[in-house]
């Protein structure tokens, strides 16, 4: 469609429809989205509800197009909270996804010889461009209108001699020279390292008004000032002042502040309510992105004050705050029920027990890959590429696309460094509930369904880990049996194996050998994967 497009005159009603939609703008091509007031407004709500949510444990979102219907927080003070973050800007557009969150990190010397090169080579390629036009005035229509379309390189290359002057390809011909120079320069500067951050800012921010019902387009007569939201009862410390080629409008850094802020009463305790859940599987608040009136209440209210005012007390360090939960006396009780406590406490909200649960998604995975021992242990770095199906492949519109092939090494770190792609799940992750990265997730699902038997007996990936598995076993074990068995146990279930186990594998390994003519080899592959697919290994208990 655009090279039909490109050297034909638009008809006002198709002009209008393509500008509506973004696609086409006077004959060029829009990277901007079709209405970037609500492309904006959309990511700024995105970043003020998810903040709120995430460390307030407020779901402030509603308050954008209206005052919130159960919580004290109005209009106002939703925009007000924008209005902190007034200065961030798009995180990209379809012609730049980089300049606006690609921060660059090197020294000043070589940012200003990269900057004055890339100038230099911006004003080499505008004076070949001219130069080119004004020869392809001279060609005729049909040529002409090749050149506003894709064939415009080859176009030129066959047809530029016949039209140009003596004068101009001699001043072409030196351009071209200085920009081989400039390209050449360039590859000798050092690699150009950035990092994701916000690049660029608008400073001074432009001043926030009140959407009308959340309309962008709709605006209030009030300009709103940052300010925290009424129902903490303080006051908003003075702004500072910012000026034109500053980095930052300052206002963001005020805000961070008063969230880590002591006297701050959210803050430490959605934190603490956080790691809590990391661990028991579940909050003393159970909803931890809603403490409002709609949120469930805290089971024990003290707990979490003492919490969060602990983690204070600690300058927020998380690590001794893992570290005092996972020691206490709470998180080492059994999980061996009880019937007199069933009766009186079904749901375990007095934690006279220890919940069972299932390992979140990244954690199977890593435990299968430490179990057969090809846990890589390094940190930092790239996204890494799990191996993935055709079938999988085959979902996206252009199978494979973006997702790159990484080695053994790096395909076997944990599952932290996984490059996560919305519109292609890793099957295993998928299956074991892993959260999809649209929206903010307060808490993982733990569901118990059929794909997830299948995704453990049947998947690529534990195939391989169980063939790999076996190979340890083999190494360690010797070719006894029972030896076998007893390492598989200890490797993946992490304790010594009991007459019941060894007499429970000698079975599964018989049959396989003798009913269903498998191999020793095989069927040790698929005792070690059946054993990796035991409630004991999937379940935290």
């Amino acid at each position: 469609v655009r090279e039909q497009l490109a050297g034909d005159e638009l008809d006002e009603v198709t002009a209008e429809t393509m500008t509506a939609t973004g696609y086409y703008r006077l004959g060029v091509w829009d990277d901007e989205p079709a209405d970037p007031e609500q492309s904006l407004a959309d990511e700024m709500d995105d970043l003020v509800s998810t903040t709120a949510q995430t460390f307030l444990g407020l779901t402030v979102g509603c308050a954008r197009c209206h005052d919130h219907k159960i919580d004290p927080i109005p209009q106002t003070d939703y925009y007000g909270m924008v209005a902190f973050f007034a200065d961030v800007t798009s995180y990209g557009n379809r012609g730049d996804q980089q300049s606006a969150n690609q921060f660059v990190v090197e020294d000043t010397a070589t940012t200003q010889r990269r900057n004055e090169l890339t100038e230099n080579e911006r004003k080499l390629r505008r004076a070949i461009n001219e130069l080119e036009q004004a020869v392809i005035v001279r060609m005729p229509g049909v040529l002409q209108r090749k050149t506003e379309g894709r064939e415009r390189r080859r176009t030129l290359e066959e047809h530029f001699g016949e039209y140009v002057t003596k004068e101009e390809q001699t001043r072409y011909t030196e351009i071209e020279t200085k920009l081989n120079e400039i390209k050449a320069d360039l590859k000798l500067l050092p690699e150009k390292e950035s990092v994701l951050a916000l690049a660029k800012c608008n400073v001074p921010p432009k001043p926030v008004f009140v959407h009308m019902r959340g309309n962008p387009h709709v605006l209030g007569d009030d300009v709103i000032a940052p300010h925290f939201p009424e129902l903490f009862e303080q006051t908003t410390p003075e702004l500072p002042a910012p000026s034109r080629g500053d980095r930052s409008a300052g206002r963001r850094r005020l805000f961070a502040d008063w969230l880590v802020d002591g006297d701050n009463p959210l803050t430490a305790r959605v934190i603490a309510n956080r790691v809590w859940q990391h661990h028991f599987g579940r909050g003393i608040v159970r909803s931890p992105n809603n403490f409002g009136q709609l949120g469930v209440p805290p089971t024990h209210p003290q707990l979490l004050d003492w919490l969060g005012t602990w983690l204070v007390e600690h300058d927020w360090q998380l690590k001794p705050l893992h570290r005092l939960i996972v020691t206490s006396s709470t998180y080492r009780m059994s999980s061996e029920g009880n019937h007199e406590a069933f009766e009186v406490d079904p749901l375990n909200d007095l934690l006279w027990r220890f919940d069972p649960r299932r390992l979140t998604a990244e954690e199977l995975r890593d435990s299968v890959l430490a179990a057969s021992g090809n846990l890589t242990d390094q940190v930092y770095g790239p996204s890494m590429y799990p191996r993935l199906g055709a079938e999988v492949l085959a979902t996206q519109s252009r199978p494979g696309l973006n997702w790159g092939n990484s080695s053994d090494h790096d395909r076997w770190r944990r599952s932290v460094y996984i490059h996560i792609k919305r519109s292609l799940a890793v099957p295993l992750l998928s299956a074991f509930d892993a959260p999809e990265p649209d929206i903010s997730c307060e808490a993982r699902f733990n569901t118990t369904q059929p794909a997830q038997a299948f995704a453990l007996l049947h998947g690529d990936f534990m195939h391989e880990q169980a063939g790999i598995l076996a190979e340890r076993v083999k190494q360690q074990a010797g070719s006894d049996v029972n030896a076998q068995i007893a390492k598989t146990i200890q490797l993946v279930l992490g304790r010594e194996a009991t007459d019941e186990d060894l007499a429970e594998g000698r079975d599964l390994i018989g049959k396989l050998t003798d009913k269903h003519s498998k191999s020793d080899d095989e069927a040790l592959r698929l005792y070690c994967l059946t054993v990796m697919s035991f409630n004991e290994f999937v379940y935290l208990d």
